[in-house]
């Protein structure tokens, strides 16, 4: 079999930095906001199963207050004394601490936090997937970038040749076995392949552009990209049937989904639960008055009597509380609960269709881009042999200067078609891979 991508050393400027394909990844997997955002959102959902966590904990609240009022009594139906209004105002102070614990809800916050959980979990499953797509996507941009690279090879090797043929026939015009249409020709040739070492040149520049956008960073292109092919995949040779288990054991994309469902069955579980009440232990103290000093008055009576001071309460117990109808609150959670779960479950199903037509497009086309492959090998050394005839028998005068153009022309092609076919086989095992959940 051919090298999969011709060798670049021409394009390797001195002191040049080159990247490798590893870097690359290992730059993306660092930097690439995708990833970033996956990871936040992972730790969003770990946050959000504490949260869900917490009605299960002790509730533990402190109240403090402080109020300036005036201490006038209403006049009550039924009692004649009437109490004068006074504008005289007082200090009162309050502080409580209150403490819950919940015993029991019928599984309906146990539920709801194994929920969370399954949630948080499937966050790392997405965080997983997009990884992957990263690295995938990075691994196409990496090895665009190689056939960027090879076809600048490819276009500097024919304008050499094309160049030296402009030297060798204008020698041979200016002898006059050759005529004056031949050097035109040879000059038309020329000029067409300076056009496309500098359209190859801008397409190599362009493809590092786009791979420094599939790594995450900004920068400059002034590197250059190593030489590197993607070997051969386990199993690519394989019946269809075993890569689609592998695929859907191994893809996280589906194992998110899988515990997408799980969280919302245990959603809808919590929800046909809140048709039920919820048993607390409750305690609390409390301590309330006008100062913090204790005084003493003298009373109507002449008698000396307390005044002021905190005075101080406990307090503890059983509550229950059974939201008996809320306007249809509940009947309406668990329908939004069940209709939900339906469509995860559809989604699952259409997840796992996709999973089958991506591994079979992929393990299709890495079978028929390494035929391609050998077939382009082939075409090309046919294409060389055919020009280097072409070459001697101009040289030898038996051959027309439309017959060595086209000659150029077709080992240019064929050197552009293996370069292609390399590329497709590269990015269709980079596809694969992505399809079968590998890294």
């Amino acid at each position: 079999m051919p090298a999969v991508f011709p060798v670049v050393s021409l394009l390797v400027a001195l002191g040049a930095r080159t990247v490798t394909l590893d870097e690359a990844e290992r730059s993306a997997a660092a930097q690439r906001p995708d990833i970033r955002l996956a990871d936040a959102n992972v730790a969003a959902g770990v946050a959000r199963d504490v949260q869900a966590r917490a009605p299960l904990l002790p509730q533990v609240k402190v109240e403090s207050e402080y109020e300036r009022s005036t201490g006038n009594r209403p006049q009550k139906p039924g009692r004649p004394t009437n109490y004068p209004n006074s504008w005289t105002t007082y200090n009162w102070f309050d502080s409580q601490v209150d403490a819950t614990q919940m015993i029991w809800d019928f599984g309906q916050t146990p539920n709801r936090w194994r929920a969370a959980k399954a949630r948080a979990v499937a966050l790392g499953d997405t965080a997983r997937a997009t990884r992957l797509e990263a690295i995938a996507d990075v691994r196409t941009a990496y090895f665009r970038a190689i056939a960027g690279k090879s076809l600048v090879v490819v276009a500097q090797q024919t304008l050499a040749n094309r160049q030296r043929h402009l030297e060798q026939i204008r020698g041979f015009v200016h002898a006059g076995t050759r005529p004056d249409i031949d050097l035109a020709q040879a000059v038309a040739d020329e000029a067409n392949a300076r056009v496309q070492v500098i359209r190859a040149e801008n397409g190599y520049a362009v493809s590092r552009a786009q791979l420094n956008q599939s790594m995450g960073i900004t920068g400059g292109t002034d590197y250059d990209v190593a030489d590197e092919t993607f070997p051969p995949q386990p199993g690519e040779d394989a019946a269809l049937a075993p890569l689609i288990d592998e695929a859907i054991r191994a893809r996280p994309d589906l194992a998110a989904m899988d515990n997408q469902i799980r969280a919302q069955e245990l959603t809808l579980r919590a929800a046909h639960n809140g048709y039920w009440p919820t048993l607390n232990v409750i305690a609390g103290a409390e301590s309330a008055g006008q100062s913090f000093e204790r005084t003493h008055v003298l009373d109507n009576f002449g008698q000396v009597q307390p005044y002021g001071g905190m005075t101080w309460n406990l307090w503890g117990g059983v509550q229950l509380v059974w939201p008996l109808f809320q306007g249809l609150l509940t009947h309406g959670t668990v329908r939004e609960a069940d209709a939900t779960l339906d469509g995860l479950r559809a989604q699952r199903d259409a997840l796992v269709q996709q999973v089958w037509v991506a591994v079979e497009q992929s393990a299709l086309a890495v079978r028929a881009a390494r035929e391609a492959l050998v077939a382009a090998g082939q075409a090309l050394s046919g294409a060389q042999a055919r020009l280097k005839m072409a070459d001697g028998r101009y040289a030898a005068g038996v051959g027309s200067i439309i017959e060595l153009s086209d000659a150029e022309l077709a080992a240019a092609l064929m050197g552009a078609q293996q370069v292609g076919a390399a590329y497709d086989l590269a990015t269709a095992r980079a596809a694969l891979c992505l399809a079968l959940g590998r890294t």
